[in-house]
């Protein structure tokens, strides 16, 4: 392991702390200046729930995972698991190739949550928002969250990615995340222009309309390439950007999306069902 490797890894609290709270900041005073849609109503208590949902995967994060995928990485590689303990070359390259193949992971992931029933019932917290922002980017029911942890410790295990390269991938994917829900007005032609690379906020809001078909595109969290590719990409939503009704056809109460207890009992009530008939 290179010096740089080592420092950053002994610095991951510092480094993930920062990229997140000062990425999250930019954000809402990039929402505030140039929204992309006007906000609905509840705004602060959507954020609350949110950030109070936020908290507790925090905590559970914790007790379930204390050391984390880069725990995992590092005893994958103490035992030399995994194709990159196989295939040797350049750090920097296994580096680029890793952050790549668990991109396309994690697409793989939320494909399987939107089709998997079981999946279904936590991840739908996530889209029962009925509006998105920067907090919709932490709005993650634990039960998805221990699933996600179990995915992606799987996908780290097979590829042997290093520890300094999954934290890496792990600071890019929640800097995503709130990038890519934040109520930012882009430029047509930057959006476009963007869009032959990462995902952007436009693309994402598209996946979280209350269309199904449209519910079913557009999976990709930080490259693009992964819907092309697999034929699940949406260029433009029926209504336009300001048409789209965001979240679920159910529930819409505002007791079940938001609140702390209402987004916590939705699995495992009636809330998680797709559509409604």
């Amino acid at each position: 392991m290179s010096d740089a490797a080592a420092a950053l890894l002994d610095q991951q609290g510092i480094v993930r702390l920062g990229v997140f709270a000062g990425l999250a900041v930019a954000l809402v005073l990039f929402e505030r200046l140039r929204p992309r849609r006007p906000h609905g109503p509840g705004l602060w208590s959507r954020r609350g729930a949110n950030a109070a949902l936020f908290g507790v995967d925090l905590v559970l994060v914790r007790f379930v995972a204390p050391a984390g995928l880069v725990g995992v990485a590092a005893a994958a590689q103490g035992a030399r698991l995994g194709l990159f303990s196989v295939v040797e070359g350049p750090a920097w390259i296994e580096g680029v190739v890793a952050i790549v193949l668990l991109d396309l992971a994690v697409w793989a992931q939320h494909v399987a949550f939107h089709r998997v029933p079981l999946f279904w019932r936590f991840h739908a917290v996530h889209h029962a928002d009925v509006d998105l922002d920067v907090s919709s980017g932490v709005r993650f029911h634990p039960g998805e969250m221990v699933l996600s942890y179990v995915w992606k410790a799987i996908a780290v295990v097979v590829l042997g990615a290093g520890p300094a390269t999954v934290l890496v991938f792990e600071v890019l994917l929640n800097a995503m995340s709130l990038v890519t829900h934040a109520n930012l007005g882009i430029a047509p032609r930057v959006d476009a222009l963007l869009r032959r690379l990462v995902v952007t906020p436009d693309m994402h809001r598209i996946h979280h309309s209350a269309r199904r078909e449209e519910t079913d595109s557009n999976y990709g969290f930080a490259l693009s390439a992964w819907d092309r590719l697999f034929g699940t990409y949406r260029d433009g939503a029926q209504d336009g950007q300001l048409g789209l009704t965001i979240g679920l056809d159910a529930p819409r109460d505002p007791s079940a999306t938001r609140t702390l207890l209402g987004v916590l009992a939705m699995p495992f009530g009636g809330g998680w069902r797709r559509w409604t008939a």
